[in-house]
């Protein structure tokens, strides 16, 4: 079965598109395959092996904060749907004793703050 490969979720196109990884980057210019022939000389595959380890570097550091910068609001997001369920699903956490006593409690509160306002 052919799918589109934009839209089926793991792949690197589907990645990019929704911006969950880095689209351009200069760094990725360096790894692009070339079919030329070089001439090499150690002067310059040890300066080429210290650029390549600089440009890692660089693009760790880039996804770094790319990721950073897309989850900044997840941590206020995740906090707000887990108060959510907490308050929803409060009877799987409490017995059903200590919520009668917190129901009566607030009964008790609201008469006396009626009162109150009253007099």
């Amino acid at each position: 079965m052919k799918r589109n490969p934009r839209k089926v979720k793991w792949t690197k196109a589907y990645r990019k598109l929704a911006g969950k990884e880095l689209a351009e980057d200069a760094t990725f210019e360096m790894e692009r395959k070339r079919n030329r022939p070089e001439k090499y000389d150690r002067e310059l595959v040890a300066t080429t092996v210290k650029a390549m380890k600089r440009i890692k570097e660089i693009r760790v550091a880039r996804q770094d904060r790319f990721w950073e910068a897309r989850m900044a609001g997840s941590k206020e997001r995740q906090r707000a749907a887990d108060r959510k369920e907490l308050e929803e699903e409060i009877h799987l956490v409490k017995a059903p004793g200590a919520m009668a006593k917190d129901a009566e409690k607030k009964k008790v509160r609201v008469v006396a703050e009626d009162m109150e306002q009253d007099a």
